[in-house]
C-alpha cells in the first residue's frame, strides 16, 4: 500500500510539471481588437462599394473581432466561399451568423485565422447591389517591411591633380678643353718605329728581286 501511494504521488508531480511546462511553452494569444463593420454606416447597402472601401484601409489580424450592426428582421450576414462571394449565391453559405441575443441587431464573428474571408448579405438582391464584404487577415509572421531609406547623392571627389616628378637638371657634357695634353713622347716614337720597320722591309725586297735579276742575266 505504501508502495503504491508514492506511486501515485509522483505521477500526480510528473502530471502538474508537464501541464506547467505546456502552459509556459505555449504563452496565450493576445486578444484581438473589435471592429464595427462599415463604420457608422453599419452593415448595410452603401453606395460605391463602402464595405470594401471601409475594409482597405484597415489591418486585420487573427483574433480580431468583426461586428455586424444592422436592423433585426431586415437583413442577415452569410459567411460564403469566394465563388459565391463574387455570384452572391446564398443558398449554400459556410455559416450564417445570427444575432449574439433576441432584440440585438449586432452579429459578431471573431477571425481565428489568417486568410481571406467573404461576407454577403442574405437579404433580398443586397449583395448583388455591392452589400458584400471581403476582409484579409495578416498572418501572425507578417512583418511590414521598413521604409526605403532617402537616396542621397554623394558628390564624387575632384580627381587629384597628377604630381610631376621634380626636374633634375643634368649637366651638358662639356667640350674638351683646348690645351689638353698631347700624347706622351713614348706614344710618338712607338708609332715612328712602326713606321721605320715597313719602309726597312719594303728596301729589302727590292734588294733580294734585284739581285736575282743579275744572276739570270748572267
Amino acid at each position: 500500500m505504501m508502495e503504491s501511494h508514492q506511486f501515485l504521488v509522483a505521477l500526480c508531480c510528473c502530471s502538474s510539471l508537464f501541464i506547467l511546462a505546456s502552459s509556459l511553452s505555449c504563452p496565450p494569444s493576445p486578444a484581438g481588437h473589435t471592429f464595427s463593420v462599415g463604420g457608422s454606416g453599419g452593415w448595410s447597402l452603401q453606395p460605391c462599394d463602402g464595405l470594401n472601401r471601409w475594409a482597405q484601409g484597415l489591418r486585420f489580424h487573427v483574433n480580431d473581432t468583426l461586428v455586424f450592426k444592422y436592423k433585426e428582421g431586415e437583413d442577415s450576414v452569410l459567411l460564403v466561399e469566394k465563388w459565391d462571394y463574387y455570384h452572391c449565391v446564398k443558398t449554400r453559405p459556410i455559416q450564417t451568423l445570427i444575432t449574439t441575443s433576441p432584440g440585438n441587431s449586432s452579429t459578431l464573428f471573431t477571425l481565428t485565422r489568417s486568410g481571406q474571408f467573404y461576407f454577403i448579405s442574405g437579404h433580398a438582391d443586397n449583395c448583388a447591389k455591392g452589400q458584400r464584404l471581403s476582409v484579409v487577415v495578416m498572418s501572425p509572421d507578417h512583418h511590414y517591411p521598413n521604409p526605403p531609406l532617402p537616396h542621397v547623392v554623394v558628390p564624387s571627389s575632384a580627381p587629384s591633380p597628377a604630381r610631376i616628378p621634380p626636374s633634375v637638371n643634368v649637366p651638358s657634357p662639356s667640350a674638351p678643353p683646348s690645351g689638353s695634353p698631347s700624347p706622351a713622347p713614348a706614344q710618338k716614337a712607338k708609332s715612328g718605329a712602326v713606321a721605320v720597320g715597313g719602309g726597312s722591309s719594303a728596301a729589302l725586297g727590292l734588294a733580294v728581286v734585284a739581285g736575282l735579276a743579275v744572276l739570270l742575266l748572267f
